[in-house]
């Protein structure tokens, strides 16, 4: 009796499980992470990630294909330990840009799924040093093409509303040179180094709201 109660009750909640399995039409997304600059070597040693975010709607078909239309931003700020004590400079580089996101869910149970996709748009980089201010420089303003592929790793908390780790990986058109934050030497870097695209990773979390989701 008790043996045929728990196949009962197991058949009962696998029923539940399938039937609370989310097929995720439009989304809400929001994500923030952590960018780890990874390209050219004065790039990853001059320029330290502090905040990346972006915020976009998704459509998903019923197919697993996604596409998506957001906007997203970025902020580097100058170590200055890594300049020489004869050259300090201050200041950040901030991103805004926006993308259309193309990519591939799908849900694997009711409670896991997995989202891959890519994101390519079109960035504003506005550079702000004390350096190019004393200079009568300004804010330089470099515009570029980027381009971030993405994996997002999906637990929901219930039917309209699930959490993520994302990992992006995010690749701009344009190099990067201690010019551009102000200094008047490469500070003993090689000049090849300066045509590498500028390049970093991206590590966080995301939130997506369901406004509609369909159960089986």
């Amino acid at each position: 009796m008790r043996i045929s109660l728990a196949i009962l009750v197991y058949l009962f909640f696998l029923q539940f499980s399938r039937a609370q399995k989310i097929e995720p039409k439009f989304t809400f997304n929001v994500e923030l992470g952590l960018p780890v600059a990874i390209s050219n070597n004065p790039f990853q040693d001059i320029m330290q990630g502090l905040a990346c975010a972006s915020i976009y709607g998704q459509y998903s078909l019923p197919f697993h294909l996604n596409f998506g239309l957001g906007a997203r931003y970025t902020l580097f700020t100058v170590n200055e330990f890594s300049l020489p004590a004869s050259s300090p400079v201050s200041g950040q580089i901030h991103t805004a840009g926006g993308f259309v996101k193309i990519g591939w869910d799908k849900f694997h149970n009711n409670r896991f799924a997995t989202d891959f996709g890519v994101k390519v748009g079109y960035s504003m980089n506005f550079v702000t040093t004390d350096a190019n201010e004393a200079q009568e420089i300004g804010q330089v303003q470099i515009d570029a093409v980027l381009i971030e592929p993405t994996l997002g790793l999906i637990l929901t908390a219930d039917e309209q509303n699930s959490y993520r780790l994302n990992i992006g990986y995010c690749i701009q058109g344009y190099g990067f040179s201690p010019n551009r934050i102000g200094l008047q030497s490469n500070i003993g870097y090689e000049t090849e180094e300066f045509n590498k695209l500028t390049q970093y990773l991206v590590v966080g979390f995301g939130y997506t709201y369901y406004f509609r989701d369909k159960n089986n």
